[in-house]
């Protein structure tokens, strides 16, 4: 297949041919435009050219690679309004390429826009993020647009019933919310072009974290470094119109919500609880015992009758095959059964030395 050509590119053709060429294993929203090709080669590569041959380039390769565009709508939103949507991008964390979902705030007025990612789409995920961005600009919008799919509500017929964790966020920020029609794609084009502008500009390539709270800090700060760009529209820097959002939202609270759900659950006879779906092992102390559950958007946490925390676990989402448990919690059990060890969950994570020492001691020795 001919290589498209122009002399601007001459000896950067190979470098921008990878990149598009790894492209095609990406998921399709989050491969390379022209504009970060050009950011990439001169931040990179040392290309002192203008966009403009890398932009023609690029659309040549496109059209010889059969690569399909996409189109974007405009609207025009009061000051102080906020659409929220959620969108997925890849990235690597401690070194794990995953799949996360970005949760994506844009202003439409000043087209600021903010993103964080998350390992689900909960209500909790949804209430961190907004909180997270309302402390961040010091306010909270005044109105929320949501989609139909974000975990805070669900539609029943031509209404939409929230989930009381959100409602009583809203309580709590004094702000109103509204859902996009279903059958009106252009009503939410702000957000949904942000969700494709962010995951191109920022995860490509896929970002690099040792955690997802790191990822989400520099998340912030890119998103506040792209506030110095000039509107698209009305020729002014995004950050000024901005402070029009700002000045027409609300003050925030001087407490911020806590966003945690709290649910009673009584553990089987092995002291294990299902939750959402999966299985989390409080301990054969628990057994059958009623506890509560605290379900943030990254932790569960279990407290016993006295409200007092007994157990924390890493939230887990999407349906897990095995138990979900803490090491420790295992440990009086097998004091006081010994002979359980062959088949304890704890057996495969301790030491092959310790592992094997205990497989041949005597239930005795196990004991001490």
């Amino acid at each position: 297949m001919a290589r498209p050509t122009g002399s601007a590119m001459t000896g950067f053709e190979p470098t921008v041919e990878k990149w598009l060429g790894e492209d095609q294993r990406r998921p399709r929203k989050q491969r390379h435009t022209a504009k970060r090709v050009f950011d990439r080669l001169v931040a990179e590569q040392g290309f002192t050219g203008s966009y403009s041959p890398v932009q023609r380039f690029v659309k040549k390769w496109n059209v010889l690679h059969r690569q399909a565009g996409e189109g974007f709508t405009e609207l025009v939103w009061p000051a102080g309004t906020a659409q929220v949507d959620f969108g997925q991008a890849e990235a690597i964390i401690g070194g794990i390429r995953q799949v996360l979902h970005i949760f994506v705030v844009t202003f439409p007025f000043s087209n600021m826009r903010f993103v964080q990612a998350y390992r689900g789409e909960t209500a909790e995920c949804v209430c961190h993020g907004l909180r997270t961005v309302f402390d961040h600009i010091g306010a909270a919008p005044r109105h929320l647009v949501f989609d139909n799919a974000t975990g805070i509500g669900r539609r029943v017929g031509t209404k939409v019933v929230e989930t009381k964790l959100f409602g009583a966020f809203k309580l709590h920020y004094r702000s109103e919310s509204r859902y996009y029609n279903p059958y009106s794609g252009n009503e939410k084009g702000n957000v949904e072009n942000a969700v494709g502008f962010l995951r191109r500009n920022l995860m490509v390539p896929e970002p690099e974290a040792a955690t997802l709270q790191g990822l989400n800090d520099v998340l912030m700060a890119r998103c506040m470094a792209l506030a110095e760009a000039t509107h698209y529209r009305k020729g002014l820097p995004i950050s000024e119109l901005f402070a029009q959002d700002v000045a027409a939202s609300l003050a925030l609270p001087g407490v911020g919500f806590d966003p945690v759900r709290y649910e009673s659950r009584t553990a089987d006879k092995t002291g294990n609880l299902l939750i959402d779906g999966n299985t989390y092992a409080a301990g054969s102390s628990f057994h059958s015992r009623t506890l509560t559950v605290g379900l943030r958007y990254d932790v569960v946490e279990i407290l016993d009758e006295y409200a007092t925390p007994v157990r924390s676990f890493p939230r887990a989402f999407g349906r897990q095959t095995e138990t979900i448990f803490e090491p420790a919690s295992l440990l009086p059990l097998l004091v006081t059964k010994p002979g359980a060890w062959g088949h304890s969950q704890l057996r495969p994570l301790v030491p092959v030395p310790v592992r094997d020492w205990l497989d041949t001691a005597t239930a005795t020795n196990r004991r001490r």
